[in-house]
């Protein structure tokens, strides 16, 4: 039976010294409901962001102490289901977002849910396709709010956080501290308005610590790609990250010719916008697994 953690146990930022709300087993499967990114304070197209609290916005549910993990492990996160509970809710807002300077009134939409799709103001039908904006563990020391993207998770906002995927974080401290949050029910890559379709959630997911020596992280997997994602206060610094960080990938742990693995990053390989409205910048690159499995290379589960 799955460990249930309830969306009223939040935190706001991660940070070694937050006491965990619950503890589990390596391989124990959880069942966490969250918040959507506003802790539900936008019900109607009347509440604006002049009446929101910002000391709880892009809430995690936990943190979880995770039994048996250390500093420096590198820790699986296998996303079994990922499910939008709506209602969703978007804003726009003058000088805000990558498009602020192309809004000129502050307007909030309250965004139907209408079976596996969402509907916008009645007029665009959307499949839905829920993702976990903010996920991670605390680091080493220091304080990150949740609104911040980084090495150790946080607000990456990667549509790729997703069912079925699974996403590999390196431990910062002893039981991880591991929480998520800020769902959407979907969401462009890019979020270039400050949000997607923001809605309360239900995650069902699996921790373990796996061995995969060399492993750059965060690192996410699907049944299709791997990918890796970075992020930094310039687009520009960010990609040069996650270029990094793949060429590291496909060489040192999957063991591929250096100019084989720049050519085929270039050949066949996608850099991508996870989102540009954030404190820092957080982009990915993506790989296709079936070229991996061209040079005999499957990633150890």
């Amino acid at each position: 039976m799955a460990c249930e953690l309830t969306r009223d146990k939040a935190f706001f930022a991660f940070s070694p010294d937050t006491e965990p709300v619950v503890r589990v087993a390596q391989g124990e499967e959880l069942l966490l409901t969250t918040h959507d990114c506003f802790s539900g304070q936008l019900k109607t197209t009347a509440d604006t962001l002049e009446t929101l609290d910002w000391s709880i916005t892009n809430p995690a549910t936990g943190p979880v102490y995770i039994e048996g993990t250390k500093p420096g492990d590198l820790l699986r996160i296998d996303l079994h289901e990922v499910k939008a509970t709506g209602p969703s809710v978007m804003v726009a807002v003058p000088q805000v977002g990558a498009l602020g300077d192309f809004i000129t009134e502050e307007e909030t939409v309250i965004v139907e849910h209408r079976g596996e799709t969402v509907v916008f103001k009645d007029k665009v039908v959307v499949k839905q396709n829920p993702m976990l904006g903010v996920i991670g563990v605390a680091p080493a020391e220091g304080v990150i709010p949740n609104s911040t993207p980084g090495i150790h998770g946080g607000n990456m906002d990667c549509t790729l956080v997703t069912s079925g995927s699974s996403l590999y974080l390196t431990v910062g401290v002893e039981g991880a501290l591991f929480g998520c949050g800020d769902m959407h029910a979907v969401m462009g890559d890019g979020e270039v308005v400050i949000c997607g379709a923001e809605t309360p959630g239900e995650v069902r997911l699996t921790p373990q610590v796996v061995a995969i020596p060399g492993l750059p992280t965060p690192f996410i997997e699907n049944d299709e790609i791997v990918a890796v994602i970075g992020s930094a206060e310039t687009v520009d610094a960010a990609y040069k990250i996650v270029l990094g960080m793949m060429h590291e990938f496909l060489t040192k742990v999957a063991g591929l010719p250096n100019n084989d693995a720049a050519l085929l990053m270039s050949l066949v390989g996608n850099l991508k916008f996870c989102q540009v409205v954030d404190p820092l910048m957080t982009v990915r690159f993506e790989f296709p697994k079936s070229v991996l499995a061209d040079y005999g290379y499957v990633l150890p589960r």
